[in-house]
């Protein structure tokens, strides 16, 4: 768990609610837009931990202290394991989270590949994940999620299962799960009811939630009621936000404001994240040192209610926003 460290540099307040998440630089496909640009040509293994590396230093000198991975992020729980090794002041500071229930079956490909990550939140592939897991991360472990739940996941309903994750809770882990798809509203909604011994089981949630995509807000506010802890991904909408890909008529709200108060559209669809009451954490995914300078830009916005009423026009139905995501390829 994070401690002081008289060493450490020390959190802006407004970064510290600032994450970097691992997603587009653990392996060497993903779905964001424009990612042919950002990494090296050659995604070997050791381009992509130095890129890592990097990316985390960075982060940590800039005042970001939540980290992000997963264990179908490719070599990411590895790549975070060993920076925490060689910055013993920055692992005493951060908050480490990760997720389990998907399993990364790309083997370093981009193309020719199946599947990528195959999904499946059962107690063989919790048990198998959590000590491969704990092998990387040990003790640095803090928030532990179920990977993409949705309402008919047997993380929701599977008493083994929850059994498994209060013990895991009872370790100090915080126990959560992370949302996709248009029905994320109503995933969150049954995770709030699941208890064990008559506790709640879960206390943490990492729900997309971006300009385009704002459907589970109302009960991402229910959780934060409950003592939650909310983390927002894909603040980006996969790079959709971003000044390159912001472009068309859906982001033309974006664009004027961001050219009104002279900043970057990334950087303000990150503040407007950040702007949401129940939000503890905004993830930044950036896969270059300058996107992370441009997103950490965020810090120091502060959106107007008319700015973000403005912003508001931008949303989406979830289902059109989910089926465009889904369409994105994997490069």
């Amino acid at each position: 768990m994070p401690t002081e460290s008289a060493t450490a540099p020390a959190a802006r307040p407004h970064t510290a609610r600032l994450g970097l998440g691992t997603a587009a630089v653990g392996r060497p496909g993903y779905i964001n837009l424009g990612r042919e640009a950002d990494l090296p040509a050659e995604r070997t293994v050791e381009a992509l931990r130095e890129r890592t590396h990097a990316l985390l230093d960075a982060a940590y000198a800039a005042g970001v202290r939540y980290l992000d991975t997963a264990r179908s992020y490719g070599r990411a729980e590895e790549f975070l394991a060993q920076w925490l090794t060689k910055r013993p002041e920055a692992a005493a500071e951060v908050t480490v989270g990760s997720k389990w229930g998907y399993t990364y079956t790309a083997d370093w490909r981009t193309s020719g590949v199946a599947a990528h990550e195959v999904k499946e939140h059962s107690t063989e592939v919790f048990d198998r994940q959590i000590r491969e897991t704990r092998a990387l991360l040990g003790a640095h472990l803090d928030v532990y999620l179920v990977h993409s739940v949705t309402p008919d996941s047997p993380a929701l309903t599977d008493p083994a299962l929850h059994g498994r994750l209060a013990a895991l809770a009872a370790e100090g882990v915080r126990v959560g799960l992370s949302t996709s798809g248009p029905a994320q509203a109503d995933a969150i909604r049954r995770a709030l009811d699941v208890t064990v011994a008559g506790r709640p089981l879960f206390s943490a949630v990492q729900a997309t939630w971006n300009l385009l995509e704002t459907s589970a807000a109302p009960t991402l506010a229910e959780a934060h009621r409950a003592g939650w802890l909310v983390v927002v991904k894909e603040a980006m909408a996969n790079g959709r936000l971003a000044g390159r890909n912001a472009t068309g008529p859906d982001t033309a709200a974006l664009r004027t404001l961001a050219t009104r108060t002279a900043t970057t559209p990334d950087a303000l669809a990150l503040a407007a994240a950040a702007a949401q009451p129940w939000a503890d954490i905004v993830l930044s995914g950036a896969a270059t040192l300058d996107q992370l300078t441009s997103n950490l830009a965020a810090a120091d916005l502060c959106p107007t209610p008319e700015d973000l009423a403005a912003l508001a026009m931008m949303a989406e139905p979830a289902d059109a926003y989910w089926r465009n995501r889904a369409s994105l390829p994997w490069a």
